[in-house]
């Protein structure tokens, strides 16, 4: 069964592909498609996300990814198929990049949530641009913390309340031999009296 859908996933990217095509051909003076299939993604902190573009050039194109801060935008990094690649220093060891365009952020912080832009650039200077959005979530333990103080209460009530149900049986018992021994002490009095 997971080969049947891994067949019908790698049939729709086909079909996909076939279409971006013979659009493509009626748009043959732009060169390039270039198809996000998701442009938000949500991730958490040290997880590895794929910002994931297919894409239809003629010629062999230039592939470019910036992170786009508030001040200008920082080049992640730069390749053209088959020939060079360059990435930037900040993300060295952080970035693995893939032939149909994608790229691979690994162990994400909270500082790389934002806009992620590529551009690919076809042997004549046409290029196309498109946009991701990344948003990084921290796991947060603030809910688990609540549960955790939450049964601990719990458990200090119980263990008080526990304790003055001991404490209330105690005095209750001792109430109750009291009571007893007076009973006895009357009926050693009336029988002396007697």
């Amino acid at each position: 069964m997971k080969n049947f859908r891994s067949w019908g996933q790698d049939r729709a990217r086909v079909l996909l592909l076939l279409t971006l095509a013979l659009t493509q051909l009626s748009h043959h003076s732009e060169g390039i498609m270039l198809l996000v299939p998701d442009p938000v993604i949500n991730a958490t902190v040290a997880q590895n996300v794929l910002l994931s573009v297919e894409y239809i050039c003629n010629g062999t194109p230039s592939i470019q990814w910036q992170y786009m801060t508030t001040w200008k935008p920082q080049c992640i990094i730069e390749w053209k198929v088959n020939s060079y690649i360059n990435i930037s220093k900040s993300y060295n060891g952080r970035v693995h990049n893939y032939s149909n365009g994608s790229i691979q952020l690994l162990n994400v912080e909270i500082r790389d949530g934002g806009f992620y832009m590529i551009t690919l650039t076809d042997d004549n200077g046409n290029n196309k641009q498109s946009t991701i959005i990344l948003n990084v979530h921290e796991v947060r333990y603030e809910e688990f913390y609540f549960v955790v103080v939450f049964i601990v209460f719990l458990a200090a009530g119980s263990a008080v309340l526990a304790c003055l149900m001991w404490m209330c049986n105690k005095c209750i018992n001792m109430c109750q031999r009291k009571k007893q021994h007076r009973r006895a002490e009357e009926i050693e009095l009336r029988i002396i009296s007697d």
